[in-house]
């Protein structure tokens, strides 16, 4: 097991008006599972080839257990790459295609039939060894792929969007497979994917980079109670957060005609804006469907529940997703909730939601960085 190191690692391609990747600076532990996401044009297929040394590093470092490998060939870097189209031989067997490096290597064809023998059987691939690849399934051609980069036996496993071209029932089961078969290996693996949910359930640590920047890196769990940004708060969770910016007065922020009660250490961190607004964040699952629209005690500023509309409504069986708008100074605004699957509302209807305070996300609106989040 060996760790990597990003060392304020930069790539700008020629002709490029800023770099593909900015000054990265990423530590990735020993025998860790690391995902890399992001949207697309983010950097993080070009972060994962500058690791490879498939591409080129303008300036920055970047090391492999005790080795600075920025200007060595990939061949010396002692990495194994599992890439989106699999890139298998269609001449050869599975059991070729899983030895060929091996074999170009030099290794005894004795050691190499013995690698491919052990990998086929972790991988449930035994009775495909003398097939050819047109006689697979894509999952099948996938785990051949992870073969192969297995009989090598890599300090470092690179996987640039491995699943994405299996359908969604095969990607859930084989993510659970490259994640159970990563941690049984115990293999330093750097994984790419643009799939936040991809992200969230197989990596030990996730890495969020926007326009080259590493925005966040932490477990999946810290990162989605404690998102560093408003891009972040966005991406990591499904349905996405809800983000509205909206005035701040004293003890409360106003959403529209809703007046929004803020716990004290949101209030708090309210206050460090001086310009009277800030943006809040709601997770759908922070959001209570109201049978009926409460009228106000004297002097509470919750006076009733957030007038929503809602327009379509999701439902998944033991979950639905209201999405609705709510009216605001500026316009309306698109509005996600949790609701009971057994009693979803209807189209058109209007409901009134209620927030559970205690969970709501306080960022700045001028830099979008993040005051207060849930305690």
């Amino acid at each position: 097991m060996s760790k990597v190191s990003y060392q304020k690692a930069t790539r700008i391609y020629p002709g490029g008006t800023r770099p593909a990747v900015n000054a990265l600076d990423l530590e990735i532990g020993a025998g860790e599972f690391l995902v890399l996401v992001g949207p697309s044009g983010c950097g993080k297929s070009t972060a994962l080839r500058m690791l490879a040394g498939l591409e080129d590093i303008d300036s920055g470092a970047i090391h492999i257990g005790d080795r600075d490998v920025t200007h060595l060939p990939p061949k010396e870097r002692d990495i194994a790459m599992v890439f989106q189209n699999y890139a298998l031989y269609p001449h050869m067997t599975v059991a070729e295609n899983m030895g060929f490096a091996l074999k170009i290597a030099g290794v005894a064809k004795e050691e190499i039939a013995k690698r491919v023998r052990e990998a086929a059987k972790i991988l449930s691939l035994e009775e495909y060894l003398e097939r050819k690849p047109k006689a697979l399934s894509g999952g099948q051609r996938q785990r051949v792929a992870m073969g192969r980069a297995i009989v090598r036996q890599p300090k470092v496993f690179l996987m640039d969007e491995p699943l994405s071209n299996l359908d969604a029932k095969l990607r859930v089961q084989t993510r659970t497979q490259i994640a159970s078969l990563q941690r049984r290996l115990g293999v330093t693996t750097v994984y790419v994917t643009h799939d936040q949910v991809e992200a969230m359930t197989m990596g030990d640590r996730v890495a969020v980079l926007k326009d080259g920047v590493l925005q966040q890196c932490d477990t999946p769990r810290a990162m989605y109670e404690r998102p560093a940004n408003v891009f972040v708060a966005g991406f990591i969770g499904s349905p996405a957060m809800n983000l509205l910016d909206v005035p701040f007065e004293d003890t409360f922020v106003r959403v529209g005609s809703h007046q929004l009660a803020l716990p004290p250490h949101v209030l708090a961190a309210a206050k460090t804006e001086k310009n009277g607004e800030i943006t809040i964040g709601i997770r759908p699952e922070s959001f209570e469907l109201l049978s009926a629209a409460p009228q106000a005690g004297p002097g509470a500023p919750q006076s009733e529940g957030l007038p929503v509309t809602v327009n379509v409504v999701e439902e998944l069986g033991a979950d639905a997703y209201l999405y609705g708008s709510v009216e605001l100074p500026d316009g309306q605004h698109d509005i996600v909730a949790r609701v009971d699957a057994r009693k979803p509302p209807r189209r058109g209807e209007k409901v009134h939601l209620s927030v559970r305070t205690d969970e709501t996300h306080v960022f700045s609106s001028k830099t979008g960085e993040r005051l207060a989040a849930p305690q």
